[in-house]
């Protein structure tokens, strides 16, 4: 299968059925009238007057309506996973008892850590009250709720903490409204207000020192108008004002980032990133739906329907994520509520089997409980290999979907300059045998200087973790990627013995080349894997090919041997013929991570002109031994 994106021009025609309010208003109309629904992709704008037309006047509207928090009661008498939920719930409600006040505290310039503590006490507690009806768990909440709206402010010149404690506020507002005395009410209504909404409204004005968020399509986006909403529509029914401009601001907003998930359900910020969006898409659009009736057509976008597949390929048999951009080193699959709301948003059973598998082995959230979905009859018939088009293109290989020693590969493209982008085009990441093999090491500490400057000379490019050399890409004259880089794939083949993906890199780097193309394939019936690159220069370059492993290397020529918990894998040279491995420490200095035990593997080649080709076969040592190097013949990347 061959292609080529112009991601560009996608973005082009975004922004341009973004800005088609006009006509995007009367389709709402329209719809509304004789029943239509919006088409795929478009969002329906209502004029502020007729935003809370169907609004539900009585509380709790967000979220988990009486109604369904009774029908989960029912369900909860014979579902055993349903059970192990609540019982986790109320575990957590029981220890948030004792916790400490919040207190008004920045950590560098976040309080984030504070606006998420205060989201997941109210979550367990607001829910264990609804469920039992313990004044205890209700008693505490308000208590937080009170805490956090005597605050100075919601620290809004990083406005990602004033829309999480307006989440965590709105939704405690409306879940608790029926035990809050008059005093309660006003105080945390105002304080709603006063430290979350107006700042919101700013926002949405340009107003403000972070009110870019609202252009963006990244994850401050989705967090930002997700929390947003929920605290509008809390208290919709005495503040009509604040649903009335902030509902239709953020549906503006929203389509920027969720076009992004467009085709295939990727992320460009890497899978932690992913969950973090995800999730916030699901509160929005869930806090829409149960307050309003409607979610104004922001389901309708495809890859948002297809994003639930995201963290099911790109997590690995050793339970790690593909690991790019800042998305958090050494990032594990844990249990993910959103995909609960996905399948049932979608009616798409693969989401919700995934989840309970993950809930089989780790602790469930209150948003698994909110959004409850039966595990289904039977297990997913998935592909091995997927290949998901976006800004950032992937592409993943496994040899097995039930074998914890299974082998799998995944590899990116796209462009540098992406939202939390590291120097990595390129890059693949391997499992085998249970343990992962080639790495990226992930993000470094926010806080470092310059770490938010990512053009070109930028301090962020000085970082061991986020430039090229920690990364499994190419490094020519010494040099790492082009901050402005793109890249590409040029052809997919899933499927078959051998899988495999080609990716463009030429305009990756700054260091003259006419063509440098690498493949990335499952050989030998998926039992190994081989990582080609081909270059063709017009003047000498020096190539470095290197891989990031905790494994111990012992080089021996063109062979290499890396051990790891007692499991083995073979690296062999395949091409050029006298190439040999050495090796390397990634280890740093402060501030830096340390990276300790963190080793590269690496092939060094003189610097010459014309063709060169590297050709490195992986192969992990299964029970029956390894593929052998004299198996697999090395073929242009033409001729793949």
């Amino acid at each position: 299968m061959l292609f080529s994106s112009d991601w560009s021009l996608r973005v082009k025609v975004g922004l341009f059925q973004f800005y088609g309010g006009a006509f995007r208003t009367m389709s709402f109309i329209i719809s509304l009238l004789i029943g239509v629904p919006a088409a795929s992709g478009e969002v329906t704008v209502p004029e502020p007057e007729a935003v809370l037309r169907t609004l539900r006047r009585e509380h709790p509207r967000l979220m988990l309506h009486e109604e369904e928090l009774q029908a989960l009661k029912e369900r909860h008498r014979t579902d055993a996973d349903l059970q192990a939920l609540i019982q986790e719930v109320l575990r957590r409600a029981e220890r948030t008892l004792d916790d400490p006040p919040l207190e008004h505290r920045l950590v560098g310039p976040r309080l984030l850590s504070v606006s998420r503590e205060c989201l997941r006490r109210v979550y367990a507690l607001g829910l264990a009250w609804r469920w039992t009806g313990d004044e205890r768990f209700a008693r505490a909440a308000i208590a937080n709720l009170l805490t956090v709206t005597a605050f100075p402010d919601w620290n809004p010149p990083h406005f990602l903490d004033t829309a999480e404690m307006a989440h965590a506020v709105g939704v405690g507002y409306d879940w608790l409204y029926p035990v809050l005395s008059e005093a309660e009410r006003e105080q945390i209504r105002q304080g709603l207000i006063r430290l979350g909404l107006e700042p919101g409204l700013r926002a949405y004005r340009g107003e403000g020192p972070s009110h870019w968020w609202t252009r963006t399509y990244n994850n401050w986006n989705q967090v930002c108008n997700g929390g947003l909403i929920v605290g509008a529509l809390a208290i919709a029914e005495t503040d009509p004002q604040y649903a009335e401009t902030i509902v239709p601001s953020a549906l503006r907003s929203l389509p920027t980032a969720l076009k992004e998930y467009d085709p295939d359900g990727a992320w460009p910020e890497g899978p932690g990133y992913w969950h973090y969006a995800t999730r916030y898409t699901a509160y929005g659009i869930a806090a829409l739906e149960s307050a309003l009736g409607t979610d104004f057509g922001l389901k309708s976008f495809e890859g948002l329907s297809q994003a639930g597949y995201f963290p099911l390929y790109t997590t690995g048999p050793t339970d790690l994520f593909l690991n790019y951009a800042d998305s958090g080193e050494r990032s594990s699959r844990r249990p993910m509520g959103c995909l609960f709301w996905l399948a049932r948003a979608y009616d798409n059973p693969d989401f919700a089997w995934a989840e309970h598998a993950v809930l089989d082995r780790y602790s469930g959230t209150p948003e698994h409980v909110i959004w409850y979905v039966p595990r289904p009859s039977a297990p997913p018939t998935l592909a091995l290999d997927k290949y998901f088009r976006s800004s950032v293109e992937l592409a993943l290989f496994r040899s097995s979907w039930d074998d914890p020693q299974a082998l799998w590969v995944g590899a990116k493209a796209g462009y540098n300059r992406v939202s939390h982008s590291h120097l990595d085009l390129g890059n693949f990441e391997l499992d085998a045998l249970g343990e992962r093999w080639a790495r990226d090491i992930g993000a470094d500490d926010y806080n470092l200087p310059g770490y938010w400057n990512s053009r070109r000379g930028g301090q962020r490019w000085s970082y061991f973790r986020l430039n090229s050399f920690s990364h499994n890409v190419p490094i020519l004259n010494g040099e790492g990627q082009d901050p402005e880089g793109t890249s590409k794939f040029l052809k997919f083949q899933g499927g078959g013995e051998r899988p495999h993906v080609i990716i463009d890199l030429t305009k990756a780097y700054l260091v003259g080349a006419e063509r440098i193309h690498r493949g990335v394939a499952l050989v030998a019936d998926r039992r190994a894997a081989l990582i080609q690159d081909e270059f063709q220069f017009a003047a000498p370059v020096a190539v470095t090919w290197g891989m990031t492993t905790d494994a111990e290397i012992t080089p021996r020529g063109n062979v290499a041997e890396l051990t790891q918990n007692g499991k083995r894998l073979i690296a062999t040279i395949l091409s050029p013929t006298g190439a040999e491995f050495s090796q390397a420490s990634a280890e740093q200095e402060p501030p830096q991570r340390r990276n300790e035990g963190v080793s590269r593997l690496l092939v060094k080649l003189p610097a010459q002109a014309g063709t060169v080709r590297i050709a490195i076969l992986l192969a992990p040592v299964w029970e029956g031994g390894a593929v052998t190097p004299e198996s697999i013949p090395v073929q242009p990347l033409a001729d793949w």
